[in-house]
């Protein structure tokens, strides 16, 4: 979903105990009596509501692939199968919706020995395993960013924004780090002076206030769950110092969000302990598109001098 400033539609996030009735529904949406629907497909929707950390993954991971036994132990024993510490069971607890363990394992008990039907049992084993069902989310992500570039007009006219930023600076603490680098290093291949911070605080402060005072107009910012206070920090510095904000993350509201100019807000897949980035990389290949087209002289002259120079200092492997 695409969003901006004073844009802030999509649909209402459900509250946990909105997420546990719709734990009875099968993931294609189509409402079904509970005992037709999967324990899987249960504790899917169940723990895929809240924003849990990688080590609450690593619970809900294995209560998803260890159900039938995971309903029936104690706090202190599935702290110890997962690796983890009590309190750390406690907030996971809390993070689904549950006042702590006891009534979250009262749900777990209720899901295991409602059993499911042949058919959903049929359309789980269908299905494939987690990794299949990761990459299945990803796809999703992916045919709602092709939804949203229906309508491409708000990347194209961003991407000639950056493109005229000079300097231009990028933006990516934390985990968004690696999104950040794959910009910036395709970025400096079509534009002049791009400039990459990584590192937050004072060194982000500084490295923004430079690039402002260099002429710099705009600044690409990327926050990807956990999203760090730090990012915040250096985004609103930015706005202080009078560069623009554009956003890449996954939130369509938030402090974040209203602090930006201009907020695409894609889909990450979180299936897994960590998460994973097919739809923001497509993101960020789509603004280099608009970045390259705004001014395609100046991008073809910079490919040619940058082919001839890898060729001359064998960059590369030849095939």
């Amino acid at each position: 979903m695409l969003t901006s400033v004073g844009d802030k539609g999509g649909a209402p996030v459900p509250s946990p105990q909105q997420a546990r009735a719709q734990a009875s529904a099968i993931t294609s949406g189509r409402a079904a009596p509970e005992s037709e629907v999967s324990p899987t497909t249960r504790l899917r929707t169940l723990f895929d509501r809240p924003r849990l950390s990688p080590g609450q993954r690593r619970i809900a991971q294995y209560l998803i692939e260890h159900l039938t036994e995971a309903a029936f132990l104690s706090i202190t024993d599935l702290a110890d199968r997962v690796g983890v510490s009590q309190p750390s069971v406690t907030r996971f607890a809390s993070a689904v919706g549950f006042s702590g363990y006891p009534a979250l394992r009262e749900q777990l008990q209720a899901i295991a020995l409602g059993g499911r039907g042949g058919a959903a049992a049929a359309a789980e084993e269908n299905r494939g395993n987690e990794l299949q069902a990761a990459v299945d989310a990803e796809i999703e992500n992916l045919e709602n960013l092709r939804r949203d570039f229906a309508d491409a007009d708000r990347v194209i006219d961003v991407g000639r924004k950056l493109a005229s930023s000079a300097p231009l600076t990028v933006l990516g603490l934390r985990i968004s780090v690696s999104l950040a680098e794959y910009f910036a290093y395709a970025a400096r291949r079509v534009h002049p002076d791009v400039r990459l911070v990584t590192r937050g605080g004072t060194v982000a402060y500084d490295a923004l206030l430079q690039s402002r005072e260099a002429g710099g107009t705009w600044v690409l910012a990327f926050s990807m769950p956990r999203h760090a206070h730090e990012t915040l920090g250096a985004v609103r510095v930015a706005r202080g110092a009078g560069l623009k904000v554009a956003l890449i993350t996954d939130l369509a509201l938030g402090p974040l969000v209203d602090e930006a100019d201009v907020t695409f807000a894609t889909g990450t897949g979180s299936r897994l302990v960590f998460d994973s980035y097919a739809a923001p990389g497509v993101m960020c290949a789509a603004l280099l598109q608009a970045m390259t087209d705004a001014d395609p002289g100046r991008t073809q002259a910079r490919l040619e001098e940058y082919e001839q120079v890898a060729d001359q200092h064998q960059f590369f492997l030849r095939d």
